[in-house]
C-alpha cells in the first residue's frame, strides 16, 4: 500500500536483458531516473524474482501485471515462459499477461488460448511495435475467445519512440469497430492514446462502457493537460493506473503525482486498484 491506498501496477515489463534491443535498455536507463531497477537483476542481466518482489513491496505495490512481449521489430521478443518464476514466487503480487504478434504466431486464438492455460488474466497486443492492424479481421477469433473467457484485451495505444515502431496503428480510431463487435469485451488503452489521439481515446472511454484507459506512461500531473477537452474527474471513473516499469521513476512517486491532482479518494482508489480488481 502507499499512503493508505491499496496499488495495483497493470503495467510492467521486466525481461531479461538479453532479449532486448539497445534501444530499450536506453529507454529504461532514461525515464526511469533515479529510481533502482537495475538492482533485480543479477550479473548476467536476468531478473531475479526475490528482488523484484522486495522492491515492489519496498515501493508499496500490492500486484502488478507482467507483460511479455513479441516484437522482434521494435524490441525484442520476451516469452511469457520467462516471466513464470515471478508468479511462483510470489502468486499473490504478480500475474501474468499474454502477448501475441499476428506475424509469428497462426492461428493467432491457439496461441492465446496456450498463454492463457499458463494463467495470463489478460491479453496484450501491440500493433505499434509489431507491426500490424488491430482491426484485421484474423483477429476476430482472438476477440471472441477472450470475450467468452472474460479475459481484458490491453492494446498499446498511441506513439511509441522505438525504431522500427509504426506509430498509425496506435491510434484507437481503429478500434471502433472492434469496440462494438465485442461489447461484453474489456478493452483497455495502454498509455491513453499518447500523442495525437488523447481526445479520440478519451471520448471512446466515456461512450463505451468497455473502454478503460491504461496511465502507463504519462505523467500523473499532465494528465489535465492531456484530457483538458473532458471533465478530469469524470474520466478518472476509467482509469487503470500503470507505470510501463522500469520507464518511470518509481510507483510511489506516480500514485502521490496522482492524488495531488484533486480526485474524490474512492476516484483514487479505484484508479489505483478497483478498476483494475474489477477488470483483471
Amino acid at each position: 500500500m502507499i499512503d493508505g491506498y491499496e496499488v495495483v501496477d497493470a503495467h510492467v515489463h521486466v525481461p531479461a536483458l538479453a532479449t532486448v534491443k539497445p534501444s530499450w535498455l536506453d529507454w529504461a536507463d532514461r525515464f526511469s531516473g533515479p529510481h533502482p531497477w537495475r538492482s533485480v537483476y543479477d550479473e548476467a542481466g536476468n531478473p531475479v524474482p526475490r528482488r523484484l518482489d522486495e522492491l515492489f513491496e519496498h515501493e508499496g505495490v500490492d500486484r502488478a501485471l507482467l507483460f511479455c512481449e513479441y516484437s522482434p521489430r521494435a524490441t525484442g521478443i520476451q516469452p511469457i515462459e520467462d516471466n513464470l518464476p515471478f508468479v511462483e514466487y510470489n502468486p499473490a503480487r504478480f500475474r501474468l499477461v499474454a502477448n501475441v504478434n499476428p506475424h509469428l504466431h497462426y492461428p493467432v486464438a491457439a496461441e492465446v488460448r496456450r498463454q492463457l492455460e499458463l494463467g495470463a488474466v489478460a491479453l496484450k497486443l501491440h500493433p505499434v511495435h509489431a507491426g500490424f492492424s488491430p482491426a484485421d479481421k484474423e483477429l476476430y477469433p482472438t476477440y471472441q475467445l477472450c470475450a467468452e473467457r472474460g479475459t481484458p484485451v490491453i492494446l498499446h495505444s498511441g506513439t511509441s519512440s522505438f525504431p522500427g515502431a509504426r506509430a498509425r496503428y496506435g491510434n484507437p480510431e481503429l478500434l471502433v469497430d472492434v469496440v462494438e463487435d465485442f461489447p461484453e469485451l474489456p478493452f483497455v488503452f495502454a498509455h491513453g492514446g499518447r500523442g495525437w489521439w488523447y481526445d479520440v481515446a478519451a471520448f471512446l472511454a466515456l461512450s463505451k462502457d468497455n473502454v478503460w484507459l491504461d496511465l502507463a506512461g504519462l505523467p500523473p500531473r499532465k494528465l489535465p493537460e492531456y484530457y483538458a477537452r473532458f471533465d478530469l474527474a469524470r474520466l478518472a471513473r476509467r482509469f487503470v493506473f500503470g507505470t510501463d516499469w522500469p520507464g518511470v521513476p518509481g510507483a510511489a512517486r506516480n500514485v502521490r503525482a496522482l492524488a495531488e491532482l484533486g480526485l474524490e479518494q474512492d476516484v483514487l482508489a479505484d484508479v489505483l486498484a478497483g478498476n483494475a480488481d474489477k477488470l483483471y
